[in-house]
Order: structure tokens, then sequence, then C-alpha cells
């Protein structure tokens, strides 16, 4: 049995470069994510310059930067990849919510308190996504991913989402600005840079970001308390211009596709982690691997919170349904609304 095995395994060893040779040799332009996060470094980077040209036996190659190297904000990159100045990109959904609403729709605040929910909510739009981009813009999407959990982080002692009222709060999107008001919290939108001497001054009482991307910008420094309750999640998509896809040989474009859905699955498996991570060392817990500890306070959301958060979602989704027009509001019931037992009503 284990000569039977080993056979196999060697066959299929085998096979894998006999398949990649059947490649036509391809070279790619991607403009990546932002290159001082981990989503970027850990995972879209090793993906393009090495897995790749691997995985194809050198047949298909990559040169990648990130968004920011190449001297972009982010907001213009779906505009570009419709064009074809950007061929393959990475992009926050967040970016283009002010473009059209539709762009919200999986990242509402409140609507997945949780990863698995958070990626369940992606699934179910997808295709109305990969419509949308197709239809209007020019664009093949070919997944989309996340980063880890945007969170609380305050600069004076805060026991729940309750205690928001009357505090000024740093919010980085029109979803988490509703979120924040309905809370009877005040909004305040300012760059992610300016954050820190921001609740250092008690200019905010407040902020919203990524559970990891707090730590590494220091936060725990600056505030006390850290709420371990997701309000969202700021997914990215992964896409490409139509034009330049439809250019690529057939078996190009199901390889691509294969290993971008394995590189969306590693991010979003990574997302989990990072979170906990964010978690553990902004609180300085053991389980921190990191060789600078912070000294927060990790608040764990109460059943109150938990009810308050599913209120506070209605509040939410209901103003985002008037800023969407009449088909993404039908398609939101369609997909994300069965899966959650949610409606939105367009009035």
């Amino acid at each position: 049995m284990k000569s039977l095995a080993l056979l196999a395994s060697a066959a299929a060893l085998a096979a894998a470069p006999a398949l990649a040779q059947e490649l036509p040799k391809t070279h790619l332009k991607v403009t990546g994510g932002l290159s001082n996060l981990s989503a970027y470094q850990d995972y879209e980077l090793p993906f393009w310059s090495k897995t790749i040209p691997e995985k194809s036996a050198g047949r298909i190659t990559a040169d990648i930067k990130g968004y920011n190297e190449m001297g972009l904000k982010g907001p213009e990159m779906l505009r570009l990849m419709g064009s074809g100045v950007v061929e393959f990109g990475t992009a926050t959904l967040a970016y283009f919510a002010s473009d059209n609403p539709i762009n919200e729709a999986i990242d509402l605040a409140g609507l997945a308190p949780d990863l698995k929910t958070a990626r369940e909510v992606t699934a179910a739009f997808e295709p109305v996504y990969a419509k949308f981009y197709g239809q209007g813009n020019n664009v093949k999407l070919l997944g989309i991913s996340t980063y880890p959990a945007q969170v609380l982080f305050c600069n004076a002692p805060i026991s729940g989402l309750a205690d928001i009222k009357g505090k000024k709060v740093r919010t980085s999107s029109r979803t988490q600005a509703d979120f924040i008001e309905a809370l009877g919290g005040a909004s305040v939108t300012m760059a992610f840079g300016e954050v820190v001497p921001a609740l250092q001054n008690k200019v905010v009482d407040c902020a919203i970001t990524g559970s990891l991307s707090g730590y590494s910008a220091k936060w725990y420094e600056v505030s006390t308390h850290l709420v371990a309750l997701p309000i969202n999640w700021n997914q990215q998509i992964h896409a490409v211009n139509a034009k330049a896809w439809a250019k690529l040989d057939p078996k190009v474009q199901q390889f691509m596709q294969t290993e971008i859905n394995g590189l969306v699955n590693s991010i979003w498996d990574a997302a989990g982690r990072q979170t906990q991570q964010g978690y553990d060392c902004n609180t300085g817990a053991d389980a921190c691997t990191e060789p600078v500890k912070g000294k927060m306070v990790l608040v764990q959301p109460s059943e109150a919170d938990q009810a308050l958060l599913k209120d506070i979602r209605g509040q939410v989704i209901a103003k985002w349904a008037q800023r969407c027009n009449a088909q993404c509001v039908s398609d939101f019931n369609d997909t994300v609304g069965k899966l959650l037992g949610l409606s939105a009503e367009k009035k």
C-alpha cells in the first residue's frame, strides 16, 4: 500500500510541472494594497513575486507595488482598473462608497460582529459585485478578502457601547459615522496619521481602526481601553481590467483564478488571527509574540452590547438604504438580508 501511495504522490508531483509547461509565458502588472500593512507584506507581495512564478514553473511572472508606492491614494483604483491604466489591482471597498453606496453593502457597521458572519455576508453578495463591476466599470472581480476587525480604542474608561454616548469618535467611513451617531456619539473624520495626537490631546475620546493596525501605529500609548467587538471589517477587492483579462490565455485565466482563490482564503484566515493578535498585543497578554506590549484594558462585549449592536445595525441599514438605489436595496435583501434575516427598505 505504501508503494502505491508513493507512486501516486510521485505522479502528482510530476504532473504539476507538466501542467505548468502548458501555460504560455505571461507577465502581469499588479498594483496591490497599502504596502505597509501585513495583508500586503505577508500575503500579496509573496503571492505575486514567489508563489505565482513557482507554481507556474516560471511561466507566469509579475511585478507588484502597493498603490501608495505608485503615488496613488486608493479611491481612484476602481476607475484606473476600468480604464486599463491598472491591470491587476487590490482596493478597499470603502474607498468607493462615495461613488456608489453599493460598495458599503457587505460592510455596514454592526452587520457582521464576527469573522464567520463577515465571510458569509461577503460570499452572499459577491455575485452582485461581480455583475456590477463587470457591467458598469469594465472590471473583472476575482475575489474579496478582508482586513482584521475594526474596533474601538478609547483614551478613558469605557465598559461597553452604551458609553459612546456623548463621546467624540474618529471614524473612517460613512457607515461608521452612522453607527457612532446612532449610539449618541459625535463622529469626527480625520486621517489615520492624525489619530495618535488627537487621542493624546483629547481632541477625540475614541477612534476606530483595525485591532492590529492600531497596535502597529502604537495607539496603545495614547489610549487605555479596547472594545473587543468588531464594528465592521473593511473588505478589499482583488480584480483586473476586463479587457486585460480577456487577452489572457484561458489556461492562464484558470490558473490565476484558482491561485487567487487561495490567496483570498489565506487572507481571510489571517484576519481572524490578526484580530486576536491585536487584542493580545495592545493589552499585553501572554499570547502576544511581539517584543513591545501595550497595557490597555480589553473590554469584552456583554449581552447588552450584543443587543444594542443589533438595534443600532437596523438604524445603520435604514440610513444606507436611502443612499442606495432600489436595485441595490433589492439585491441586498435577496442575499445578505435572507442570510441574516434582515430587510432594508427604500422610502
